[in-house]
């Protein structure tokens, strides 16, 4: 089931199924994704979090960590989507909403979710993205 949302950064899709999403936005059905989850303690269930940078993370806004086990989550902060989170079970993959490398297009995305849970979908600024190690950390983006 893929849902059409707007996520607490920009009109993105939700899935549960990581292959679905790759394959509706032409990317290589491997390609990693990013996990958005409603809690901390769903977080350190799926990762361990560098001691150094624990209150880091937890203060941060709108921002995606690429943990050690190379996995990317983000704790959703915006009430409106952790309570969609929270009604399909706490966690999903999430992407922006469109063909990968192109622009944010509202009919494509429509035409490919299965579910659209938001009326009002924007593009907007996406996360900032940091990749820790135990030591370091480092902005992509």
């Amino acid at each position: 089931m893929i849902y059409l949302c707007q996520t607490d950064t920009t009109a993105g899709f939700c899935s549960k199924d990581l292959k679905k999403i790759n394959k509706i936005k032409n990317r290589d059905e491997n390609l990693p994704c990013l996990i958005t989850l409603i809690s901390f303690s769903l977080l350190k269930k799926n990762t361990r979090i560098p001691l150094n940078f624990r209150n880091f993370i937890r203060r941060s806004k709108k921002s995606t960590f690429i943990y050690p086990n190379k996995k990317s989550f983000r704790v959703i902060k915006d009430k409106r989507h952790a309570t969609f989170l929270k009604s399909i079970g706490g966690w999903a993959y999430s992407s922006s909403a469109n063909l990968h490398g192109a622009k944010f297009d509202i009919n494509f995305a429509k035409s490919v979710a299965d579910v659209v849970v938001d009326e009002n979908l924007f593009e907007d600024k996406p996360s900032n993205i940091y990749k820790l190690s135990n030591s370091n950390i480092k902005k992509i983006r």
